[in-house]
């Protein structure tokens, strides 16, 4: 079961780097858009990044959904697995934010994408501490 956790760490740190990533490069995309009137580099790397790690989130939850069945579903990975979800739900609004922006729509504020882009280290502190401490 050790290479089941390596992959898994493996793909959230990746799933990781684009849910902290894509919000925040949202932002710099829209002021590129802004100066050039068209997507550019920085919009096509936000894309690339998104796309690529959505794969990377499937296997992810695949590897820690395998291993919570293995260790019998204890309860802190149950809580886990619902912040999970929590971040799923946050990832599919990113989602929908770069298919937007790829039309040249940006709906959201700076100061909503920041928020947004902050909001999702509570989450994965929360997780971390469960993983960690287990303490149920």
């Amino acid at each position: 079961m050790e290479w089941v956790k390596i992959i898994h760490l493996l793909c959230v740190m990746g799933w990781m780097t684009s849910i902290f990533a894509v919000p925040r490069a949202l932002i710099f995309w829209k002021r590129e858009y802004e100066r050039l009137g068209e997507n550019g580099p920085l919009g096509d790397l936000t894309f690339r990044l998104y796309r690529f790690s959505n794969m990377l989130s499937f296997i992810a939850i695949a590897m820690g959904l395998w291993l919570a069945w293995d260790w019998g579903f204890p309860t802190w990975s149950l809580v886990k697995l619902a912040l999970v979800v929590v971040l799923i739900v946050q990832y599919e609004m990113t989602g929908r934010m770069v298919r937007r922006a790829k039309q040249g729509i940006f709906n959201e504020s700076d100061m909503f994408l920041r928020i947004f882009n902050e909001s999702s280290v509570i989450g994965v502190i929360a997780i971390l501490w469960l993983v960690v401490s287990k303490p149920f």
